[in-house]
């Protein structure tokens, strides 16, 4: 554990030194001070905007993120208009058009918004979500030549396609245009096609890259503008109405959100805008979606991480991949809630799988504490569930991790999860080029690769020594960052609204961290899957609940349940209302704490 001090006086309340529990450091976020202590800027709010890197002068546009204050010219996109001309030219002459989605959530959200605008516009389009156990990520050629002799004389691809380099090669040889809406990493060369709209393109200007932390969906959004406006100047609405393009910000807040895209500037103003479209139920599938999930109430953005985002990614994990794009283009109410249940059911069949490969990859962490990557193997692990697998042991170890899916035929399937400041994606799409691997893709926070089982142990050394300095970085970086310091008494929900006022949160736009104490624990105990609950009462009289998830085999949990024979501490986490009682009341959801003795 580490010594360090905190702020010599918190809401009047002397805490000395303090020791954390999880090793990092404890800091104000942006050097606030505590809540009523005269942080800048006034208002709660504004601290919280200012400590997130917002200008005082750009503190109204941030408070109330709205499109209109964020959009940009979608314009400004290489391709943009190519790609708007040609989707608006196969509409008035009704063509054939099929959208070649991704089989996550992201890849889902923007089939089903381009497949919902096109059916408003007039067209018939269709859908092609590659089976991910079967075909793998991305489109293949043979699919894309079968689509054309099928009659589709235009593709869109979303949430791939960028590296597509021979499967977008044979389309153009066999005389299909095909439009690539993307947002993953590019190589040096871009594939041919008919227009390739991704802000992660090496030729991108300034302004476009700036936008490059856009999700799939978000930039399917941004070509939906440009295709009404192209069709308005030739008039195609003299007869018809325009598509309510505001409609469509559900879908884009949800693969959003469901990405772990980050949620700054305009990704920020699509959540908050897509929930208060989502509150209003007009899609039928997601309201299925919300009632299998069993929400009680409007959607806030960490129910489109935690329940609804995982169900669908259930359908292209362990079940069917085209179960997420029926279900957010259905309209029939008893066909969504049918498929609506089958997803909480494969749901639930993914969670055990997941804790199946889980525990086996475990196994192996030991074996690699030397290392700075993780890079776990296993035969007749679930490709579907290793990109859970690897964001999970990333937050358990601290460290980036690559989990690997090999089959029968020594073919292995990886996905894997960096820290802040490690851009896995560009050493996976350098590892390659190298011939270490024989696909890969992904942008700074995630990636994905086809790799040869015998070439598994070079590729991990390879990663080692590449990434060594950059994860020693980001982990030194790493500390326990404090927004908000209050005495247990000032735990309450109206504090827990206030903070919400400055979301919503999510990577990138990180949520308020609240320091409760000073405390004593009355009662520490483990409940569900690993979690610690506890009662903890103050010198002010207060008493709250807290929760620290996954957490009672952790030097943390372990802590925390021996910590009940009246030592002081503070605890650090997230300030939630529990409404499950009569009287609503605010509970912590405990990231980390601090004896202090």
């Amino acid at each position: 554990m580490a010594t360090l001090p905190l702020h010599d006086e918190i809401d009047g309340l002397a805490c000395g030194v303090a020791r954390s529990l999880s090793g990092k450091a404890w800091r104000w976020r942006g050097g606030n001070m505590a809540l009523g202590a005269g942080g800048a800027g006034g208002d709660l709010v504004t601290q919280l905007l200012t400590a997130r890197g917002v200008a005082v002068d750009d503190i109204e546009r941030h408070r109330n993120p709205t499109l209109r204050a964020f959009l940009p010219d979608p314009s400004i996109f290489h391709d943009m208009d190519k790609a708007a001309e040609r989707l608006a030219k196969a509409v008035r002459a009704n063509e054939r058009i099929t959208i070649y989605g991704d089989y996550d959530v992201d890849g889902a959200t923007s089939s089903a918004l381009l497949i919902r605008l096109l059916c408003d516009l007039g067209a018939d389009p269709a859908h092609y979500i590659p089976d991910r156990l079967l075909e793998g990520y991305g489109p293949s050629g043979e699919a894309l030549v079968r689509l054309g002799q099928e009659g589709s004389s235009l593709i869109v691809t979303v949430d791939c396609g960028a590296m597509a380099h021979e499967a977008l090669q044979m389309a153009h040889d066999a005389g299909i245009d095909v439009i690539v809406v993307d947002h993953h990493k590019c190589a040096a060369q871009n594939p041919v096609a008919t227009a390739l709209v991704n802000p992660n393109r090496l030729d991108s200007t300034d302004e476009a890259a700036s936008y490059g932390h856009l999700a799939a969906v978000g930039v399917a959004f941004l070509l939906a503008i440009a295709l009404v406006r192209n069709l308005r100047a030739a008039g195609h609405f003299a007869e018809r109405a325009e598509p309510d393009l505001m409609g469509l910000l559900d879908l884009v807040a949800l693969g959003t959100v469901a990405d772990v895209a980050a949620l700054h500037g305009l990704n920020r103003a699509f959540v908050a805008q897509g929930l208060k479209v989502m509150a209003r139920r007009r899609n039928a599938g997601l309201n299925a979606l919300i009632d299998a999930s069993r929400l009680k109430r409007a959607p806030q953005c960490s129910d489109l991480g935690f329940a609804l985002g995982p169900r669908i990614n259930a359908g292209g994990r362990v079940g069917e991949s085209t179960l997420g794009v029926r279900l957010l283009t259905g309209s029939a109410e008893e066909d969504v809630r049918d498929i609506a249940a089958r997803l909480d059911v494969l749901n639930e069949e993914r969670r055990a799988i997941e804790a199946e490969v889980q525990a086996a990859a475990e196994e192996q962490v030991g074996g690699q504490h030397n290392r700075s990557v993780l890079v776990l193997s296993g035969r007749s692990w679930h490709p579907g569930v290793i990109g859970i697998v690897a964001g999970r042991i990333k937050e358990k170890t601290g460290k980036p991790a690559i989990v690997i899916a090999v089959d029968e035929q020594g073919e292995g399937k990886g996905s894997g999860r960096s820290l802040s400041g490690v851009d896995l994606g560009a050493a996976v799409i350098a590892a390659r080029e190298t011939g270490l691997l024989e696909r890969g893709g992904g942008h700074a926070m995630a990636a994905g690769l086809t790799i040869a089982e015998g070439r598994i142990d070079a590729f991990a050394d390879w990663l080692d020594e590449r990434l060594a300095r950059d994860v020693e970085r980001a982990r030194a970086g790493q500390a326990t960052l404090i927004d908000v310091s209050v005495a247990p008494g000032g735990l309450h929900p109206d504090l827990v609204a206030d903070l919400e006022a400055a979301g919503p949160y999510g990577v990138g736009w990180p949520a308020p961290r609240v320091a409760v104490g000073p405390v004593r624990l009355v009662k520490a105990d483990v409940v569900g899957t690993g979690h610690v609950r506890v009662i903890a009462s103050g010198n002010d009289g207060a008493r709250f609940k807290g929760i620290a998830f996954r957490a009672a085999e952790s030097d943390m949990g372990q802590a925390l349940l021996h910590a009940s024979q009246g030592r002081r501490l503070w605890l650090a986490g997230r300030a939630k209302v529990d409404d499950w009682g009569q009287v609503p009341a605010a509970e912590l959801h405990i990231e980390d704490a601090a004896f202090l003795d």
